[in-house]
């Protein structure tokens, strides 16, 4: 079983800031970074997106650009629990087939994507595609 170690460090003028084993650093806390709940709906967008763009470069699909919004509802009072998550997938290119994007999509969520695997028993995810030549 596979293991990772991430590290949050915080100074006196409030900055968290995360890291990977590779120095990778997100700064949380507004104005000047994320917001920690923010970080659960951009880490499941991030990581369906990459394996979305792997599938359909692997289909052999001209894309140019991928957008990606994750709209989240979350209870009104504390723990503010995410009850959904809504991810808009924008995918942009020469030709590209609609049912191939929904298919890589599709396997992001059934194969692939360990944040997608984690959440879904706990919260409602639901998708949409939308394809634009350009």
């Amino acid at each position: 079983m596979a293991s990772k170690t991430v590290y949050l460090t915080w100074d006196p003028e409030e900055q968290f800031s995360l890291q990977d084993n590779d120095n990778h650093q997100i700064i949380m806390k507004k104005p000047k970074g994320v917001s920690p709940s923010d970080l659960l709906p951009m880490a499941l967008i991030g990581c369906a997106s990459t394996d979305v763009v792997s599938i359909l470069e692997k289909q052999k699909q001209q894309l140019h650009a991928l957008k990606v919004t994750a709209e989240a509802t979350q209870d009104d009072n504390p723990p503010w629990r995410f009850r959904k998550i809504h991810i808009h997938y924008q995918v942009i290119g020469t030709g590209i087939d609609v049912e191939k994007v929904r298919k890589a999509v599709l396997l992001s969520e059934e194969n692939y994507c360990s944040v997608y695997a984690t959440l879904r028993d706990a919260i409602e995810i639901t998708h949409d595609v939308e394809v634009l030549e350009g």
